[in-house]
């Protein structure tokens, strides 16, 4: 796989920024939204953000496509958790883990993509 750095350029990094921000947004959405009373909410998104956020600081630090595919993955369930875990009647947790999902996913499918098409990014 060629590396990330020589095929992008350093200043091309966006996307794991994003999901670095998104992943503390997401963390820090149970207190700035009033949501923390709820267990099952408050744990999607800490353990959601955390999650996240270590995936967008590893690919900061040194890219590797799994931690796109982690992040994408968890992305995801974070954008079905309200449905799935029962909190979805609780606005503030839902709008935050749909909203911040949502980027997530898009931010590492835009990276997966351009990881495996570089020469039309370069072209």
């Amino acid at each position: 796989m060629p590396n990330r750095t020589s095929m992008r350029g350093a200043e091309k990094n966006v996307q794991d920024w994003i999901n670095l921000i998104c992943g503390v947004l997401l963390f820090v959405s149970p207190w700035a939204l009033g949501y923390s009373h709820d267990p099952m909410a408050a744990r999607t998104a800490w353990i959601g953000g955390a999650i996240i956020f270590v995936m967008g600081v590893a690919a900061l630090a040194q890219f590797a496509e799994w931690e796109e595919w982690i992040a994408l993955i968890v992305g995801a369930l974070v954008v079905i958790a309200p449905w799935a875990l029962g909190f979805a009647t609780i606005h503030a947790a839902m709008w935050a883990c749909v909203v911040l999902g949502v980027i997530v996913v898009l931010s590492a499918i835009s990276e997966i993509w351009s990881v495996h098409h570089s020469a039309a990014i370069a072209g």
